[in-house]
């Protein structure tokens, strides 16, 4: 016999986010209960599709066996195509593992022949505004993904790769509710929807990439048939869409200018410091409150720190933003809240801050400079008193710190059993008596099952129809999963009961075969007809009733061969 050949090959290693990728499970053996990979990170466009080839050439028989899928990926980098199993004479075979590339959606040229239905002036693309291509570090730019669409159902969609803002902060703006407008799309009358908006701010100088927003969209599209109402045909597909990809060039902020203690601030902005109260008595306290507002990049910069006297005993700051984001940027104002405690009496200066900006109005740094705040402290202790008074003493405890050591000790002998006597010393001895002619007695017993090859395939095939017939009762809601579980359930039932091959199960010998095994003729015919039912249940609606009933069908017919087969 040959030997055993079962792998997996793709059309393709790397691809496009919007391109379509064929897989084909190859196998030289007519092998059973075919398990396809879950294709995670894939979607499944069309299959399995099975073709099956047999030849003979000088004598010899050559056998192919095929199962082929077309997916299509759903996220970028590096995918794996987990392996598919087969069983064949009682053995498990895997394909191999492939990792496919998945890239950044790709143009594709479309064969003339191979165009789907519509009238050929179709428009549907994906276009990324920008605002602007050029701003300054940490100016805001904006980037709206409109879909633009003519002579074309659009019926949903769903995101393939998000658009990846790397070195830029960034934050979506919502969009309540999807709207269609009129518009114009390179001089074509169309309409389209806003799908995104986002705010970026960048936080690098040089050439920045946003990488594309990429869709698979349902769309409907109309064909030159008209059924007979003479109304026009309408057919449903898919199609995948991409942004492309977006080179933003940011400039550095000037450096010949900038201020000593900038943050980092662009926009415009203005800046205060305000405390709660200015007069104060002994064992009060103040907020010192340090803002910014206006607009601009308000959570990106931090507000300079008050200097204080050491008189004034001041806490780390309580930071506020009250912010809103739109399209036009961030606006609102951020908040140091300092709480002060005075520790003598006196007048005490907190000294001017000042706080810079970048203007982009005017392409200029700003500084703004606070008034000098005077805090008098009425009452309380002056620094010279505080630092009178008398010195504290040492004293050194004069108790004992350890005790008498005991002179005399006090043994006991250690009670000693001798292990020669003891009954784990015996058990151990003897074990080996007892335990080798039992492993003798399952070791030939082993080798005798290994050598019924006929009665493993009769346990494995016992063993696979129950598999299968519990996988289909946790599936009773899936109807797919269901069927398919109760097809291998019923397969693996009848190899075991009649001893025979897949190629051995044509309809009319399975009937011959459970009749000469004094089968009830009714019970067959349901037998047969259950089996038959479930390639097409898997296609065709079904209720979770009619599932019910199929299984509950499939144990009772099963319950009664297992009586009636001699």
């Amino acid at each position: 016999m040959a030997q055993v050949q079962f792998e997996a090959r793709v059309s393709k290693n790397t691809l496009g986010i919007n391109e379509r990728l064929r897989v084909d499970f190859i196998m030289n053996v007519d092998g059973d209960n075919f398990e396809q990979p879950s294709f995670e990170g894939f979607r499944m466009v069309a299959g399995p599709s099975q073709q099956i080839s047999q030849s003979w050439i000088n004598g010899r028989s050559s056998f192919q066996k095929i199962y082929s899928y077309i997916i299509q990926p759903e996220k970028k980098g590096i995918v794996t195509i987990k392996q598919a199993a087969i069983e064949f004479n009682g053995q498990i075979y895997k394909t191999n593992p492939i990792k496919v590339t998945v890239t950044n959606a790709v143009a594709q040229e479309r064969d003339p022949n191979d165009r789907p239905p519509g009238s050929g002036n179709e428009l549907l693309t994906l276009v990324a505004e920008i605002s602007k291509t050029n701003p300054y570090l940490n100016e805001p730019i904006t980037a709206v993904y409109k879909l633009y669409f003519n002579n074309i159902g659009v019926t949903g969609f769903k995101e393939l790769a998000k658009p990846k803002y790397n070195d830029f902060w960034n934050q979506n703006i919502d969009i309540k509710q999807l709207a269609i407008e009129e518009g114009n799309f390179q001089g074509q009358k169309c309409y389209y929807v806003i799908l995104k908006k986002t705010i970026l701010y960048p936080q690098k100088s040089g050439k920045l990439t946003i990488e594309p927003l990429s869709l698979d969209i349902g769309v409907q599209l109309p064909t030159n048939r008209r059924d007979m109402f003479g109304q026009m045909i309408i057919t449903e597909d898919n199609k995948v869409v991409s942004a492309g990809a977006k080179t933003i060039n940011v400039r550095p902020l000037p450096e010949s200018t900038k201020p000593e203690g900038f943050t980092g601030a662009v926009g415009r902005l203005n800046f205060t410091v305000t405390p709660s109260k200015t007069t104060l008595k002994n064992g009060e306290g103040l907020d010192l409150i340090v803002s910014a507002q206006g607009t601009g990049n308000m959570k990106l910069f931090s507000l300079p720190k008050p200097v204080v006297p050491n008189a004034l005993e001041m806490y780390d700051p309580v930071h506020d933003e009250q912010v809103t984001t739109s399209l036009s940027g961030m606006s609102g104002r951020v908040t140091d809240k300092y709480t002060i405690v005075p520790q003598y009496r006196g007048k005490y200066a907190i000294k001017p801050m000042q706080f810079s900006y970048f203007d982009l109005s005017t392409g200029t740094y700003k500084t703004i400079t606070s008034k000098e705040i005077m805090i008098d402290v009425l009452d309380g202790p002056t620094p010279a008193e505080a630092n009178t008074g008398s010195a504290s003493k040492n004293t050194v405890a004069t108790t004992d710190q350890f005790k008498n050591i005991k002179s005399k000790t006090a043994l006991i002998p250690i009670i000693k059993h001798d292990f020669y006597d003891s009954s784990l010393y015996l058990g151990l001895l003897f074990a080996p008596f007892i335990i080798i002619p039992i492993i003798i007695l399952a070791r030939k017993k082993k080798e005798a099952m290994d050598n019924d090859v006929t009665g493993n395939r009769i346990r494995m095939n016992n063993k696979l129809a129950k598999k299968y017939l519990s996988q289909a009762k946790k599936h009773l809601n899936n109807k797919e999963p269901f069927y398919i579980a109760l097809e291998k359930a019923m397969h693996n039932f009848l190899k075991a009961k009649l001893h025979i091959e897949t190629s051995e199960m044509s309809k009319d010998n399975i009937r011959e075969l459970l009749l000469s095994r004094n089968a009830n003729a009714e019970t067959v015919q349901n037998f047969i007809a259950l089996t038959e039912n479930c390639e097409f249940a898997r296609y065709a609606p079904a209720s979770s009733a009619s599932i019910q009933q199929d299984y509950d069908k499939a144990v009772m017919i099963i319950s009664e061969l297992e009586k009636q087969i001699v």
